[in-house]
C-alpha cells in the first residue's frame, strides 16, 4: 500500500538508458502536444491558459487605463468641456470596474494557472478543461462589459454601484444591468480559478512536498483563493437582489416597501474589503518568491510570513465597515471595525519587515525584478500609513469621499499590486519565452512608472484635504485646485509612458535573440527546471522534494528528472497523468487522468455567457434556450472527460511505486472541488441570511402580522419532502457499493419528485399567506430563500438524473462510484441549505412573536 512506502528510502533508479528516454519522451510530447493551427483555442494545457489570461487581463488594463487618462485630461483645467456628465460617469465607473473586475483578481489567477504547476513540481493543475472554460468566461464577460461604453450604455454609477440610485430604473438605465449581469457571470470565472488553484495547491503537490515545505508562492496562492471563495459569493448574493428589484420590482432597497439601501453596501463591501488583500497577497507573493533569489538564501521567518498572510486574510473579512464610517453606525460598531482596520497592519508589517530582514543579512543582486519589488515596498508603505489614518473615524468623516481616498487607494494599489506584478513579468519572462528582457528599458520603465506614479497621486492627497470630492467632473478655478489637478494630470501621462515603454520591452519579437540559460536567476524554487527550449509536458518527471528550495538544496535534482528517474516518466497509455497526493504530508494517493483538448469548455462558456447577456435585455425565451445548450455542452464535457474507468486498477509509477488509477471520496480531487464549490455556495446563502436578519435589526416592523406568516403545517412538510430527497440519495449510495443497482438508479430518480414536492408546499405556504415579493422586503426575502432552493433543486435533478444515467450506462459502478458519492456530497449541503430556510421562515418569526 502506499502509506506503506518510505519516500526517503526509495530503491534507486534504472539505469539510464538513451533509447528508452527518447521512446518515454516521444510518448509524453505525443500526449501532452498543443493542437495545431487555429485549434489551438481549444487547448488547455496550463501554459497556453496562463499566456491568454495573462495578455487579456493586460489588454483590460490598457483599456482601463485609457480610460484613466481621459479622466484625468477631462480634470486637468477647471471648467473643461471635454467630456460630458453622463460621459464622465461613464468613465470612471467602466475604470474601477475593469481595473478591479477584470485586471486586479484576474491577473493572479493569470499568473497562478501559469506558474503554479511547474513551482509545485506538477505536470498541470487538476482540472485544466475547468481553467480553459474559466478563462473563456472571464473574455466573454469582459468584452460584454467594457464593450457597453462604445455603444453609450456603460454602468455609470460607479465601481460600487451604491443604492438606492442603481435600483431605482428611473435613475438608472442598461449599464446598471450589464455591471450587476456582466460581473456575475465573470465572478463564475473567478470561482472557477479558486476551486482549481485550491485543489492544485493541497492535492497536486509532489511526494514528500509536506505543507510545511511548500513555497511561499503556494501558501500565498492558497490563502487568496481561500479569500475569493468567501468573499466573491455575498457579492453575488447581493448581485441577485439587486436584480431581482430592477428587473422584477422585489422590495428589497426601496425604503417606502420596507427595503434599505444601506444593505447593498453591507453586502458589497464584505466583498469589497477583502477584495483589496485578495490584490495585495498574490503581489507579495511574487516578492517573497522573486527575494530570495536574489539574495541567494532563504526567506527569513519564512513560517512567520505564512502566518501572517494567514492572519491578514482573517483580519480583512472584519473590516468591511471602514467604508462606511459616515453612513450613521452606532459609535461601538465605528470602534470595532477602527480597531480591527488598524489591526490588519501588524500581520502586514510583519511581512514587510521580514523581507527587509532577508536583505540585510545578504547582498542582494541587483537587477530589474529588485528595482520594481523596491518600489513596491516604498509606495506601500507609505500607502499603509494613509490607510491608518483613513482607518481613524475621526479623520475617515472628514476625508470621506474625497480625493485624499483616491490617493490612498493608487498606493496601497498600484504600489501593492501593480509594481510587483511588473517585477514579476521581468523575473518570470525567461521561463515563458525562454528569452530575456532588455534591462535598459525596464530600467527606463521603472523610473518614468515611479515618478510619474508619485507625480500624479501624491497632490491627490492635498486636493483631498483641500475639499476636492471623488467622482466631481469638473471644478471652478475659485477652488484652488487647479495646478495641483493639472501635476496629477502630467503624472498620469508620464506613468502611461513607463507602462508603453514595459509594453514594447515585453512584446518585441526576439525571434533571432539566443534562448536563455536554464534556470536564468539560478532560482531554487521548481519552475525554473523547465528545460529550454520549453516542453508542453510540464516536467519531465514528477520528483520526490523534502526540502523548501530544491534546486539549491537536492543535488543533481534537474540532472534526475531530465533523465526520467523519478515518478511518471512515461505516457504508455496515452493518457494526460498527474500524481494525486494527501493534503498534510503528499503521500502519493493514485494516479489522476486529466482530459486533453475540447471545444467543448468554449462551447459551455459561450452559452452561458449568452444567458447573461440576453437575460440583460430581457430576452427570456433565448435565454431559455441558451441555458439549455449550456447545460447539454456541460453534460457532454462531464460524461467525456471525468470519472473514467481505467483500464487496469494500478499503475506502476516508477522507483518501486504502484498506485491506484481511480479515487473516490475525500481522496479525489472531484470531491474537493465539490466541497470547495459548495462552500463558496453555502457562503453567497448566508449572503442572503445576512440580509434577512439585517432587516430583522434595521427595520422595527420587519415581520408582518401573524396571519401573513407561512403556516409552519406546510413548510414542515416540505422540509420532510427534501430532507427525504436527501436520505434517497445516501441510500442510492450505500446500495449501489451493495451491487444493487437498479434500486440505486430508483432512488435517485424518486428523489427528483419527491424534492420538488418539498419545494411545492413551501411556495403553497407562501402563496397562502399571501406574501408579495413586491409589496414588502420580508415578502421578498421568503420568496427569495424559497426561489434560491428552487434553483439548487434543479440543480440537483440534472445531477441525479445524469449519475442514474451513468449507472445504467455501467460507467458508475460498485467499485467505481465517484460520480455518486460526489453528488450526496452536494446533496448534504442541500440539505443543510434546506434546515437553514425552515428555520428562518418558520422557526424564527414564531420566536419572535410575530405568529
Amino acid at each position: 500500500m502506499t502509506q506503506e512506502i518510505d519516500l526517503s528510502k526509495l530503491p534507486p533508479a534504472e539505469p539510464y538508458d538513451e533509447a528508452r528516454d527518447k521512446a518515454q519522451r516521444k510518448r509524453l510530447l505525443d500526449v501532452w502536444q498543443e493542437p495545431p493551427g487555429w485549434k489551438i483555442i481549444s487547448a488547455v494545457n496550463n501554459d497556453h491558459v496562463g499566456k491568454w489570461y495573462l495578455l487579456t487581463s493586460f489588454a483590460f488594463f490598457v483599456f482601463a487605463g485609457i480610460l484613466a487618462l481621459m479622466i484625468r485630461a477631462q480634470l486637468a483645467v477647471p471648467d473643461n468641456d471635454l467630456f460630458g456628465q453622463s460621459l464622465y460617469n461613464q468613465l470612471f465607473t467602466l475604470h474601477g470596474t475593469a481595473m478591479m473586475f477584470l485586471f486586479a483578481v484576474p491577473i493572479f489567477e493569470a499568473v497562478a494557472i501559469l506558474v503554479l504547476p511547474e513551482i509545485l513540481g506538477a505536470r498541470d493543475l487538476p482540472f485544466p478543461r475547468l481553467s480553459a472554460f474559466g478563462y473563456w468566461c472571464f473574455l466573454i464577460g469582459g468584452v460584454f462589459v467594457c464593450g457597453s461604453i462604445f455603444f453609450g450604455v456603460a454602468p455609470d454609477g460607479g465601481w460600487f454601484m451604491y443604492t438606492p440610485l442603481s435600483s431605482n430604473t428611473d435613475y438608472s438605465g442598461l449599464g446598471a444591468d450589464i455591471w450587476l449581469l456582466g460581473l456575475s457571470f465573470i465572478e463564475v470565472s473567478s470561482i472557477a480559478a479558486a476551486v482549481e488553484l485550491i485543489v492544485g495547491v493541497l492535492k497536486c503537490r509532489p511526494p514528500g512536498m509536506r505543507l510545511n515545505l511548500m513555497p511561499l508562492y503556494c501558501w500565498y496562492v492558497l490563502v487568496v483563493a481561500g479569500m475569493i471563495l468567501f468573499a466573491f459569493p455575498p457579492l453575488i448574493a447581493g448581485d441577485l437582489l439587486l436584480e431581482m428589484e430592477r428587473a422584477f420590482d422585489w422590495a428589497f432597497f426601496d425604503v417606502d416597501r420596507g427595503g434599505d439601501p444601506l444593505l447593498w453596501q453591507h453586502l458589497f463591501w464584505i466583498f469589497g474589503h477583502p477584495e483589496v488583500y485578495i490584490i495585495f497577497l498574490p503581489s507579495i507573493a511574487l516578492i517573497a518568491t522573486m527575494l530570495p533569489t536574489f539574495a541567494n538564501r532563504p526567506m527569513v521567518g519564512h513560517s512567520w510570513i505564512v502566518l501572517s498572510a494567514v492572519g491578514v486574510a482573517f483580519l480583512s473579512f472584519g473590516l468591511w465597515v471602514h467604508h462606511m464610517f459616515t453612513t450613521g453606525l452606532p459609535e461601538i460598531s465605528l470602534s470595532f471595525f477602527s480597531a480591527a482596520s488598524e489591526a490588519v497592519a501588524v500581520p502586514t508589517g510583519i511581512q514587510i519587515f521580514c523581507f527587509i530582514a532577508t536583505m540585510l543579512v545578504s547582498k542582494v543582486r541587483a537587477s530589474v525584478p529588485m528595482l520594481f519589488a523596491g518600489g513596491a515596498l516604498a509606495i506601500f508603505v507609505f500607502g499603509g500609513l494613509t490607510g491608518v489614518m483613513v482607518a481613524l473615524v475621526p479623520f475617515d468623516w472628514q476625508a470621506h469621499d474625497s480625493y485624499f481616498v483616491v490617493a490612498h487607494l493608487h498606493y496601497t494599489l498600484i504600489g501593492g499590486m501593480l509594481f510587483p506584478l511588473f517585477a514579476g513579468i521581468h523575473y518570470w519572462y525567461p521561463f515563458v519565452t525562454q528569452k530575456a528582457m532588455s534591462d535598459r528599458l525596464g530600467t527606463w520603465s521603472f523610473w518614468l512608472m515611479f515618478g510619474g506614479f508619485n507625480l500624479a497621486f501624491l497632490p491627490m492627497h492635498w486636493t483631498g484635504v483641500m475639499g476636492m470630492p471623488r467622482r466631481v467632473w469638473t471644478y471652478d478655478v475659485t477652488d484652488g485646485w487647479a495646478v495641483l489637478n493639472m501635476v496629477s494630470t502630467v503624472g498620469a501621462f508620464v506613468f502611461a509612458a513607463g507602462f508603453a515603454v514595459l509594453a514594447v520591452n515585453v512584446l518585441w519579437p526576439r525571434g533571432r535573440q539566443p534562448l536563455v540559460e536554464r534556470n536564468h536567476w539560478n532560482a531554487g524554487t521548481m519552475e525554473w527546471v523547465a528545460e529550454v527550449p520549453d516542453k508542453p509536458w510540464g516536467i519531465r518527471s514528477i520528483p520526490y522534494i523534502h526540502t523548501r528550495y530544491p534546486l539549491w538544496e537536492q543535488p543533481d535534482l534537474m540532472g534526475q528528472i531530465d533523465r526520467g528517474e523519478w515518478f511518471l516518466p512515461d505516457a504508455e497509455e496515452g493518457k494526460r497523468e498527474l500524481i494525486v497526493t494527501d493534503i498534510l504530508d503528499a503521500r502519493p494517493l493514485y494516479v489522476q487522468r486529466v482530459g486533453g483538448p475540447t471545444f467543448l469548455t468554449i462551447g459551455s462558456a459561450v452559452c452561458l455567457g449568452a444567458v447573461f447577456i440576453l437575460a440583460t435585455y430581457h430576452l427570456w425565451a433565448l435565454t431559455l434556450a441558451f441555458g439549455v445548450g449550456f447545460i447539454g455542452f456541460t453534460l457532454w464535457w462531464l460524461w467525456t472527460g471525468t470519472s473514467e474507468i481505467p483500464e487496469r486498477p494500478e499503475k506502476y509509477a516508477g522507483r518501486g511505486l504502484t498506485l491506484p488509477t481511480y479515487a473516490q471520496g475525500n481522496r479525489s480531487p472531484g470531491w474537493w472541488a465539490v466541497f470547495i464549490t459548495m462552500t463558496g455556495d453555502l457562503t453567497a446563502f448566508m449572503g442572503l441570511v445576512f440580509s434577512y436578519f439585517f432587516y430583522w435589526t434595521a427595520l422595527p416592523d420587519f415581520f408582518p402580522s401573524a396571519d401573513q406568516i407561512p403556516g409552519i403545517s406546510w413548510l414542515l412538510l416540505g422540509l420532510v419532502g427534501l430532507v427525504a430527497g436527501w436520505l434517497m440519495t445516501v441510500a442510492a449510495r450505500r446500495l449501489l457499493g451493495e451491487g444493487r443497482r437498479g434500486m440505486a438508479v430508483g432512488l435517485l430518480c424518486g428523489s427528483v419528485p419527491v424534492g420538488f414536492a418539498g419545494l411545492g408546499a413551501w411556495c403553497l405556504a407562501a402563496w397562502q399567506a399571501g406574501l408579495d415579493p413586491t409589496a414588502q422586503s420580508f415578502d421578498a426575502m421568503v420568496w427569495m430563500l424559497i426561489l434560491w432552493m428552487g434553483l439548487h433543486l434543479l440543480l440537483n435533478a440534472l445531477m441525479q438524473l445524469y449519475v442514474a444515467a451513468r449507472i445504467l450506462a455501467r460507467i458508475c459502478t460498485p467499485d467505481y462510484r465517484a460520480d455518486l458519492m460526489n453528488l450526496t456530497l452536494f446533496t448534504h449541503f442541500l440539505a443543510l441549505t434546506a434546515v437553514v430556510i425552515f428555520a428562518l421562515l418558520a422557526i424564527f418569526p414564531m420566536l419572535m412573536g410575530a405568529a
